[in-house]
């Protein structure tokens, strides 16, 4: 659904997005995470088509964003950090403007502002002045403007930035009640609601992807990195035996009254398995393996301060 090739962009000698390459399939819910200036909003306006990329490509349906934007804006719905609405307008007024622009037929453009108005539960302000709102209302209406045309991609930028806990918690359930209809790129910075609502997370930092991780490998609290193993008798050969695995990065063996090796890998089904037989196969005893998770909070500053391995 998107494809991003080697996308730079340039501020005349600051790199601002330094060559990263993704993509997203289609339904597939994907957290974008980064400290301020990272690039995040960078590349969200590349593929938005508010900025053209310094080189690259990238597409989004099938339609690439530099020579198809008009087709590409038809198929995105947008909601940038500071949402785009006019203050002087009552939110019905507003939605029925975005509806307008986006050349929805009048004959369904009353079904389709009601259900977005449902969706975001805006109908106690719908009659209300958008300046009048809080700032949690006013993400909303920016909510309600991006959605507003059934788009098939969702590019949201902070979408729960001002919002109280119980109004992040509803726009949780939202961008969750999307993930079979939409595919989703979301930017945020808080933690608990990418493992909570994300399929996927990529890290940025100062420009370049720093990680890709499905959130099927973090559990309720971290990302697995690390795989302890409890065995009856360690020795140098199993140690060494496991060094050549392929895709394992480290090995470490430890004592606290019972035998731990602690295997830093990449942590595929494969490699666990392989891990396993060479431990067998060394007549080690294995016990138990387990994995070691690490807070995502932790493992996210890890790779944004260019701490690569992880301590225990």
């Amino acid at each position: 659904m998107i494809e991003v090739k080697g996308i730079t962009k340039k501020y005349g000698d600051r790199l601002a997005v330094d060559n990263i390459s993704f993509s997203v399939k289609r339904g597939e819910i994907l957290g974008f995470l980064g400290q301020n200036g990272a690039g995040k909003s960078t590349t969200m306006k590349i593929l938005t088509c508010f900025m053209p990329a310094s080189l690259g490509t990238a597409s989004i349906a099938g339609f690439d964003v530099f020579e198809s934007p008009y087709e590409v804006k038809k198929r995105i719905g947008y909601l940038p950090e500071n949402p785009p609405i006019y203050l002087e307008l009552l939110v019905s007024e507003y939605l029925d403007f975005v509806a307008n622009l986006r050349r929805i037929p009048k004959s369904e453009k009353k079904k389709k502002i009601g259900a977005v108005i449902e969706r975001c539960q805006l109908g106690d302000v719908q009659n209300r002045l958008i300046g009048n709102l809080s700032k949690g209302y006013r993400q909303r209406v920016g909510l309600a403007q991006a959605l507003i045309h059934d788009p098939e991609v969702l590019i949201l930028d902070e979408p729960t930035v001002g919002l109280d806990p119980k109004q992040v918690s509803e726009a949780r359930g939202l961008i969750k009640s999307l993930r079979s209809e939409r595919t989703v790129i979301y930017s945020t910075h808080i933690l608990s609601e990418v493992a909570a609502t994300c399929d996927r997370i990529i890290v940025i930092d100062c420009g370049k992807i720093v990680a890709q991780e499905d959130i099927n490998s973090l559990g309720a609290t971290g990302v697995t990195t690390k795989t302890e193993l409890v065995v009856q008798r360690s020795s140098e050969s199993v140690i060494e035996s496991l060094k050549l695995v392929n895709g394992v990065r480290s090995v470490q063996c430890l004592s606290n009254g019972k035998e731990r090796i602690i295997v830093e890998s990449d942590a595929r089904e494969e490699i666990m398995a392989e891990i396993a037989k060479v431990v067998v196969n060394n007549n080690a005893g294995l016990v138990r393996m387990s994995p070691v998770q690490l807070a995502l909070e932790d493992y996210y500053l890890n790779l944004i301060s260019g701490k690569r391995g992880i301590s225990l």
